[in-house]
């Protein structure tokens, strides 16, 4: 009801702004004005409508879901492949209920159908199942590259093993297979990776199984409501409801030990009577589990990086702060620092690992300059305009007061929903994922294959891989300049070598702080 209505709202908003400039249609990125149009003025209205048309690319852009003529009929495919798999996974196990729109609703947690066929000709993945620490079930995916391959950028053959990335779902209902592009994008560089549901959402069961009193099977969803709220709980049933900080967080370290199980140190799954789980990752012998010598930080040598979404994000900005097994983290909207407060709060966060953070100029729609104040998710009142430094507030300037390496990119016209793959209705600008995924395959490439890159992640002019449909990936070129935010910094500050590398404003936006 609540993303509904917001929906709404956002269309209403889009409808009357390109009614109002016609005009706006044909403009180009901000490369195209030389002298940056003051907020209130002709030029800078028509250029924030034109920022508004854009934030729905995805779906009507060139070679976006509408102008892709394969795009369709991959999707009736897809949807309904996903569909059957769905229902015969809950038919495995009828005691662990999952009632979320990810089990229900047609075409939720397709992903791109431009990417079938990946698995077996691009890459390899397998369904694994597991329960989390509360008992409920959850289901996931792992990823690897197709042995003997080459890498598909650069004709190198891939060598395991590989370094290894656990990606965590956005709340509001994300599902893994809204993420399943960016496990493929690393998978096939050579990474192994795992995506999942975590509890309550897509293929996740919503209720916990606690100890039922008695001493009974475990094996029907129990939990107390009225019971003492476990630390971080809302209340007694844990993990319910979905949308807390906690279940994410808890999903994020249960998914980490899952990720890193082998045949000979089995995964406990506690309290998994009457469901069909895997014991352990069944792409264990592809994970590197060397301890890595020239890590970025201290005391962290297991080569595994933390990626998450929206909640997701929040939680794997927490996590690599006290989870020894993490070296690197990327947030996609938004990385919380210790002074994050809001939607996503970051209390009592500590900037430890190098970060990538990717965060949006929208939330879950999109709306004039007018309302750009507080964040991106609660946007207020600015008739002043954006104030470029916003989302650097929310994570970045914490990782640059404790000197941790890090990076914030702000894709032009972006929105929270930029980082899943949703067909058809919701808004994302049309090169944002692109974007998105070639600096989080170069900021992995970084620290936990150690590759001297400084340009993948400085550099203006980058190529990526996108699925076409038929089992075909077109190269697209992507233009830095045209696609980074024209209202808000985008910075990075990382070691390369003996020197540290410092931009406070790739976008040249004005108004951001250095370094």
């Amino acid at each position: 009801m609540h993303l509904t209505l917001r929906l709404t709202v956002g269309r209403v908003l889009l409808a009357g702004l390109v009614a109002a400039s016609v005009a706006a249609a044909p403009l180009l990125p901000s490369a195209s004005y030389a002298a940056e149009p003051t907020p209130g003025t002709p030029g800078y209205v028509a250029r924030d409508a034109q920022n508004i048309v854009d934030a729905y690319g995805r779906i009507h852009g060139p070679g976006g879901q509408l102008q892709n003529p394969a795009y369709l009929p991959a999707l009736a495919l897809a949807g309904t492949a996903e569909q059957t798999s769905q229902l015969m996974e809950q038919a495995a196990s009828p005691t662990r209920i999952a009632v979320t729109p990810g089990r229900v609703v047609p075409g939720w947690n397709v992903g791109n159908p431009l990417r079938a066929g990946w698995n077996g000709t691009r890459g390899q993945s397998q369904r694994i199942s597991f329960t989390n620490r509360y008992g409920a079930l959850l289901n996931g995916t792992v990823y690897r590259p197709r042995p003997g391959a080459r890498d598909p950028y650069t004709g190198q053959v891939l060598r395991g093993p590989f370094p290894g990335a656990v990606i965590t779902t956005g709340s509001v209902q994300g599902s893994e297979g809204m993420y399943r592009w960016l496990a493929q994008d690393l998978a096939e560089r050579g990474y192994v990776v795992l995506t999942y549901d975590v509890q309550g959402q897509g293929g996740g069961e919503t209720l916990p199984h606690e100890p039922v009193p008695g001493g009974q099977s475990n094996a029907v969803p129990f939990c107390n409501p009225f019971a003492t709220p476990r630390s971080g709980e809302e209340f007694g049933c844990p993990g319910a409801p979905a949308q807390q900080l906690s279940n994410f967080v808890v999903g994020t370290e249960d998914a980490l030990s899952f990720f890193t199980s082998t045949p000979s140190r089995h995964y406990a799954n506690p309290r998994s009577e009457g469901a069909k789980v895997s014991t352990h990752n069944p792409y264990w012998a592809s994970f590197d589990r060397s301890a890595d010598r020239r890590t970025a930080t201290r005391g962290r040598t297991s080569r595994i990086a933390v990626i998450g979404h929206s909640m997701g994000a929040a939680a794997v900005s927490k996590v690599q702060g006290t989870d020894r097994r993490v070296a690197a983290v990327v947030a996609l909207d938004k990385l919380t620092g210790p002074g994050a407060d809001g939607p996503l709060d970051g209390t009592g966060n500590r900037p430890v690992v190098p970060a990538l953070a990717v965060q949006s100029e929208y939330g879950f729609t999109v709306s004039p300059y007018l309302t750009s104040g507080g964040s991106s998710l609660t946007p207020e009142p600015t008739p002043a305009g954006p104030d470029p430094r916003r989302e650097r507030a929310t994570g970045y300037d914490g990782w640059r007061q404790a000197g941790v390496d890090r990076m914030l990119v702000v894709p032009r016209a972006s929105t929270h929903l930029e980082y899943t793959d949703i067909p058809l209705v919701l808004p994302a600008s049309r090169y944002g994922q692109a974007l998105t995924s070639h600096y989080v395959q170069a900021w992995l490439d970084r620290y936990l294959k150690h590759q001297r890159n400084d340009t993948a992640l400085t550099g203006r002019s980058f190529r990526y891989l996108e699925p076409a449909g038929n089992g075909r990936w077109a190269p697209t070129a992507l233009k830095r300049d045209s696609l980074l935010s024209f209202y808000y910094c985008s910075a990075y500050g990382f070691r390369s070598g003996s020197t540290v590398l410092r931009n406070g404003d790739l976008g040249a936006v004005g108004g951001c702080p250095t370094g």
